[in-house]
């Protein structure tokens, strides 16, 4: 239902940095630069594995206003390399991967604070094959 989605960071080039490195694992990317004169003086950077759904806008973020963003992951893999990618980059953990069964009984997720407090999750929904996560 989502077709994109953006969110301020305070600083632009220390949240790149973190969502380089905290998306590499679910096979995202930063895909587009909105040049400054089309985008109101400020930066956007667009990520996502074939379009840009996911921006992060130049800005100051509203105080004592946090969101909570969900990315889908293929396997649970890449739901630890994730977590591990996000903390390893600068990100608090908020909740280590593993099974939350009260959502259903395959939601496997991990949730990380980004650098602007945001928590920011990677789920997977499939169930465990073959004894590989």
């Amino acid at each position: 239902m989502i077709d994109h989605m953006n969110i301020k960071v305070a600083d632009f080039e220390r949240a790149m940095a973190f969502y380089d490195a905290a998306f590499a694992p679910l096979g995202a990317s930063m895909l587009y630069m909105v040049p400054e004169e089309n985008s109101f003086g400020v930066r956007m950077a667009g990520y996502g594995r074939e379009k840009p759904c996911f921006w992060l806008y130049e800005g100051t973020p509203p105080a004592d206003y946090h969101q909570h963003i969900a990315f889908a992951a293929n396997s649970r893999a890449e739901v630890d390399a994730f977590y591990k990618a996000a903390v390893a980059a600068g990100g608090k953990d908020n909740g280590a991967p593993g099974l939350r069964p009260h959502y259903h009984p395959n939601y496997y997720g991990a949730f990380v604070f980004d650098l602007d407090g945001n928590n920011i999750e990677a789920v997977c929904h499939k169930p465990e094959t073959g004894g590989q996560s």
